[in-house]
């Protein structure tokens, strides 16, 4: 930056890459981006060498070498063998000869570059930086290269940024930005005070300061201080442009209309005559006024009888307004309470949907099954049938030996093959059975059919105890079922129900909270019509193995050995068609989801 003077003594700062003109020629003055009042110590850009970081922008030429005029005359070496002049930037080749770094790459870009001094082959990886010729030039003496201009100062190449930002013989624009002209710096302070058409000055009648460019718009059209005479060509000459609007009122000669315009009067004249109409018009304004009186007299009663009535309907409406609000409210719980049930109707659905997609694949596997076992079944029938009729007709003839023998063999195979086919059948239908009544939100409704045979199997100690299908407290919830014993287990035995609660293995009981935390009741359904049912329930001990992760299958019963008494049982309305209930529920209203 250089500085210079405004016309009001203001220091204004120049940016210099405004202000040079091109190195295209010699002797010229080059742009300046900054000034650097502390030179590093190595003037090489700091990292690609085809750029110029590191020395001013400006100060090297666009291409070749510098031109400035120097002060003694240079020796050889320091000229560029393609441009013929000083270094900038110099590169030595291989073969040892100096080139501008603008010159060698456009040298180096051409196919097969050679040398132009003695035309050996030249290599871009064999071309170097020459330090120590670029430190020589920069040491060199030379003139200001504001020369032409009348300066005369002499200094070292490397000095010419720092001096350029100083001399006064420095072309600059005008730092007023709008301003197109340049001028040397020591001309600026005269050209800001007198020759700049857009230098600041003051308006003579409002002392408003503006660019001079704009000074003779401001006093044609907002000064407002600026004389104007009266549109009305009234006596007075003229008047400040701020005062126009009021003496436009008062102005003798300015065409207005009567004050009572708004009562019906028409007339229209200049202010001067405006007087005698008022004065001789004076009964008639006053009848106007008196009917636009009566007229608003009549229109603020029928007002008030509207307004009246209105005011009737108020408390009708206010109370009609509680009824809604009270009703909007209602509407709102009910429709918040519907958006609960919809959104645990919709889980439920979701998770229906997945098990009746279970059961369809289901029963597809179990009708193949079938179809597959029936098609044996009629085999077999066939076999039987042609090995009926070898037994008869095999006595007449020994060669019928043979093929009795393989019938045989091949029926066998089929009783084999049917027998595995109803095995697969029985645990197919076990497993649909088990599907169709599973539970997912921890509810069980336990039917054991088949009580007095089944209760006598326990007393025989045949079937100890029963097992339920498993229930779930979510679809990826916990897997769990109940365990009865008919004729009672440890203080029970022989003279009670035992119902235990069982923790079951689960496929996803590593995303689920360990130990089984939840409220587990479990209930004897009545079956009569006073619904008196049984229950108990317990929360889970943390500590107890029986709540813990299953590591085997499931872990050990947890429960009530004295749940119901066998004599309660069979004489209440428990028992009905050979048929009880069991009802387990788990809590799952604080159960987090996986």
């Amino acid at each position: 930056m250089s500085a210079g003077r405004s016309t009001d003594g203001r220091e204004v700062q120049i940016p210099l890459q405004q202000a040079a003109p091109s190195l295209a020629m010699p002797l010229s003055v080059a742009p300046l981006l900054t000034s650097h009042s502390h030179r590093s110590t190595n003037p090489w850009p700091p990292t690609d060498p085809t750029t110029s970081q590191g020395v001013p922008a400006g100060f090297l030429p666009l291409h070749g070498g510098f031109r400035d005029h120097f002060v003694e005359a240079l020796e050889a070496k320091y000229c560029c063998e393609s441009c013929r002049l000083v270094l900038c930037q110099p590169r030595q080749t291989e073969c040892g000869h100096r080139f501008c770094q603008s010159c060698i790459n456009d040298i180096l870009s051409h196919p097969n570059p050679v040398c132009p001094a003695d035309t050996e082959p030249l290599f871009k990886d064999k071309v170097f930086r020459d330090v120590c010729c670029h430190r020589e030039i920069m040491a060199l003496k030379v003139y200001c290269r504001s020369e032409a201009n009348g300066c005369q100062e002499q200094m070292r190449l490397q000095q010419i940024p720092d001096h350029l930002n100083t001399c006064p013989f420095f072309e600059v624009p005008c730092p007023l930005g709008k301003c197109k002209e340049r001028m040397m710096r020591k001309e600026i302070p005269e050209h800001l005070s007198w020759k700049c058409k857009y230098r600041e000055t003051s308006c003579e009648f409002c002392m408003t300061k503006m660019p001079l460019t704009e000074l003779q718009k401001h006093k044609e059209t907002v000064c407002p201080a600026f004389p104007v005479s009266c549109p009305n060509h009234c006596s007075l000459s003229s008047l400040p442009r701020s005062e126009l609007s009021s003496h436009q009122h008062e102005c003798p000669k300015a065409q207005v209309s009567c004050p009572f315009h708004g009562y019906g009067c028409t007339f229209k004249g200049l202010n001067q005559v405006m007087r005698q109409h008022e004065s001789s018009s004076a009964a008639e304004h006053l009848r106007m006024m008196a009917k636009r009186n009566s007229a608003l007299e009549s229109k603020l009663d029928d007002v008030k009888g509207e307004l009246l009535e209105r005011f009737k309907v108020l408390p009708v409406l206010s109370s009609r307004v509680a009824e809604l609000e009270s009703s909007n409210d209602e509407l709102r719980e009910k429709n918040r309470q519907t958006e609960q049930k919809l959104g645990t109707m919709q889980k439920l659905m979701s998770s229906h949907s997945e098990k009746l997609l279970e059961l369809e694949l289901e029963l597809r596997s179990l009708r193949g099954l079938r179809d597959e076992v029936e098609n044996l079944r009629g085999t077999l029938e066939s076999v039987r049938t042609r090995l009926n009729a070898l037994e008869q007709g095999g006595r007449s003839g020994s060669g019928s030996t043979h093929t009795l023998a393989s019938l045989e063999a091949q029926m066998n195979r089929h009783d084999d093959m049917l027998s595995v086919h109803d095995i697969r059948l029985a645990d197919m239908d076990l497993r649909f059975q088990v599907l169709e009544t599973a539970s997912y939100n921890g509810t069980l409704i336990w039917k054991i059919r088949d009580y007095k045979r089944r209760k006598q199997e326990a007393v025989a100690a045949k079937t100890l105890s029963l097992y339920s299908q498993p229930f779930y407290t979510g679809y990826f919830g916990y897997k769990m079922c109940a365990r009865i014993y008919l004729n009672g287990d440890g203080m029970g035995k022989g003279t009670h129900l035992s119902l235990f609660f069982v923790v079951m293995r689960g496929e996803y009981d590593a995303l689920l909270p360990w130990p089984f935390k939840q409220k587990v009741t479990l209930m004897l359904m009545d079956q009569g019509p006073l619904k008196k049912h049984l229950g108990d329930a317990f929360k889970p001990d943390p500590n107890s193995s029986s709540f813990r992760r299953p590591v085997v299958e499931m872990n050990i019963a947890s429960g009530c050995p004295l749940f119901v008494s066998q004599s309660v049982l069979e004489t209440g309305s428990y028992i009905k068609d050979d048929t009880i209930f069991i009802k387990v529920t788990v809590d799952t209203s604080d159960l987090p989801e996986p």
